[in-house]
C-alpha cells in the first residue's frame, strides 16, 4: 500500500512539473507522454524500462531538423543582405552546442530533467551536452504534438529572440581578446579551469575569465572550451554593463 501511495504520490508530482514546464514555454501537450519523453535522458530511461520509459534521442534527432529549417528560414528572411557564407556562420552560431545550453537555462530547463541516479550525482543537470539535447528533444516534441507553426514560435521565442548576443556568445573569445587589448593595454587575458566533475570519460568543466587580476566573469561546459566561451560571454556582458562597447 505505501508503494503505490509513493507511487501516486510520484506520478501527481511529475505532472505537476510538467503542467509547470507547458505554462513557462507557453505550449499545452495533447499527448504530455512527448513532453516526458522530452526530458528524459537515456540513463533515467534505462532506470525506467519496466514503466515503458523511453529516452529524448530520437526527439533529439527530430528536434535537430526542425531547428535548423526554422532557423535557416529565418535568418534567409530577416538578414536579405547576408551571403550564404555568412548566413552559414550565424546559424552555426545559433545551434551550437554552448548556446542551446545557454538558451535553455535561460528559461530553466536543467531543472525539470528527468536523469539516472548517477547523472544526477556526478552533475549531468549542468553539463551542455545534456541540456542543449534535451532543449533539441523538446524542439521535437512540440512540432510532433502541435506542429510546425507552433515550433516555430517556440524557436523563435526562446532562441531566435536576441540574435547580436546569440552572435556575441559565439564569438565571446575573439571579442572578448578585442576589448582587453583596446580597454585594457597591458593587461593579460587569461582563462583557468576552476573546477572538473563527473567521472573521466565525461568530465564537466567550470572556467573563468581574468583581466589582470580581476574576475570578470565564469562559465561551465562539458569541454573546456565550451566552458570558457560561456566565462568569455559573462565577462563581455559585465563589461557592457559598466558602459564600455563590447561588439
Amino acid at each position: 500500500m505505501l508503494w503505490k501511495r509513493s507511487g501516486a504520490r510520484s506520478a501527481e508530482l511529475m505532472k505537476e512539473r510538467l503542467k509547470e514546464l507547458e505554462e513557462i514555454i507557453g505550449v499545452s501537450f495533447h499527448d504530455r507522454s512527448l513532453l516526458r519523453q522530452a526530458l528524459s535522458h537515456s540513463s533515467y530511461a534505462n532506470e525506467h524500462r519496466a514503466q515503458g520509459a523511453l529516452d529524448n534521442e530520437r526527439l533529439e534527432f527530430l528536434g535537430d531538423a526542425v531547428l535548423e529549417l526554422v532557423s535557416s528560414k529565418y535568418l534567409y528572411e530577416s538578414c536579405p543582405d547576408l551571403p550564404e557564407g555568412d548566413l552559414t556562420k550565424l546559424r552555426a552560431s545559433i545551434v551550437c552546442e554552448p548556446t542551446l545550453a545557454f538558451c535553455a537555462r535561460q528559461f530553466g530547463l536543467p531543472s525539470f530533467l528527468l536523469l539516472g541516479n548517477g547523472e544526477e550525482h556526478t552533475g549531468g543537470r549542468g553539463r551542455n551536452s545534456i541540456v542543449s539535447d534535451a532543449l533539441e528533444a523538446l524542439i521535437g516534441a512540440v512540432f510532433l504534438d502541435a506542429g510546425i507553426e507552433e515550433a516555430d514560435a517556440f524557436i523563435r521565442r526562446f532562441i531566435l529572440n536576441d540574435i547580436e548576443h546569440k552572435k556575441l556568445f559565439y564569438d565571446s573569445k575573439t571579442i572578448l581578446q578585442e576589448v582587453v587589448q583596446r580597454e585594457y593595454p597591458g593587461e593579460e587575458l587569461v582563462y583557468r579551469i576552476i573546477g572538473e566533475y563527473g567521472p573521466a570519460h565525461d568530465r564537466h568543466f567550470e572556467a573563468e575569465a581574468v583581466i589582470g587580476s580581476k574576475t570578470l566573469g565564469r562559465g561551465h561546459g562539458s569541454a573546456k572550451k565550451s566552458a570558457e566561451m560561456e566565462a568569455a560571454y559573462r565577462a563581455l556582458i559585465e563589461l557592457k554593463q559598466r558602459g564600455i562597447h563590447v561588439s
